[in-house]
């Protein structure tokens, strides 16, 4: 079964995003913010993370070049998630290595679609 992780400051989000997930058949770890992701993806590699951008301490886009710039976990697909809807910030998103680019609010089966085919890739 695959693992997904759900970086998300907003409590809210982050138990909503979790239980789509979690109902859809996955495993799902959590972290509140990007350093926090950072040291969970180091003790145990999950196989998809859903990111969001704005957040403390450090920003989704900082994860994301992080994680894309190891060799241990570039191959690990990323789905940016945030409410920085417009084109630029979908772009700027996929510049920094994200795999799918989803805005809030979004769809459930928007998100468990994209997380599925991406762990299906």
């Amino acid at each position: 079964m695959s693992t997904v992780l759900v970086v998300e400051d907003s409590v809210t989000q982050r138990e909503m995003i979790s239980d789509l997930l979690r109902g859809s058949g996955l495993n799902v770890t959590e972290a509140s913010d990007g350093v926090e992701a950072l040291e969970q993806i180091q003790g145990s590699r999950p196989d998809l993370v859903v990111l969001d951008i704005v957040m403390p301490r450090m920003n989704g886009y900082e994860v994301c070049r992080r994680l894309k710039a190891d060799p241990k976990t570039q191959n690990v697909p990323v789905v940016m998630c945030s409410s920085k809807g417009e084109e630029f910030d979908r772009y700027w998103g996929m510049k920094q290595g994200a795999d799918a680019y989803i805005a809030k609010p979004f769809q459930p089966t928007e998100l468990v679609g994209t997380v599925k085919q991406l762990l299906r890739g």
